[in-house]
């Protein structure tokens, strides 16, 4: 991997061991997840359960997917990166909150158990 060549991973194995859960895939929450991918995280778990739309438009969500939900259309974008690499129904290293609003910010909080979690603000 790049990043081993390059001296910023020392231990790229470690890197594939993790698993990181990111909550929300609008414009902060899908960069994320494809940087992640990018990096060579194991194994990544999305959570959305709104609809692409014309707010904010992303180049990973294409004009003729939008009314489809946010989870499907980036699903099709991350196997173009990296097939197979969502995984479901696994305990997770790190929890990364990417959403817009404090209702689901506090649910993350609730049912996050003992993982790591990092918030991304919204005012």
């Amino acid at each position: 991997m790049a990043l081993k060549r390059m001296g910023i991973v020392e231990d790229y194995e470690k890197i594939r061991s993790y698993t990181v859960a990111v909550v929300g895939v609008g414009g902060v929450g899908s960069v994320t997840a494809e940087m992640l991918t990018r990096c060579g995280i194991g194994k990544l778990l999305l959570f959305d359960y709104d609809k692409v739309e014309n707010i904010n438009p992303d180049v990973r969500f294409e004009v003729h997917n939008y009314n489809i939900t946010t989870m499907d259309n980036f699903q099709h974008f991350m196997d173009r990166i990296s097939k197979g690499g969502l995984k479901e129904g696994e305990p997770v290293d790190l929890v990364l909150s990417c959403v817009d609003n404090f209702e689901a910010r506090m649910a993350i909080n609730t049912v996050r158990s003992t993982s790591v979690l990092i918030n991304r603000q919204i005012f």
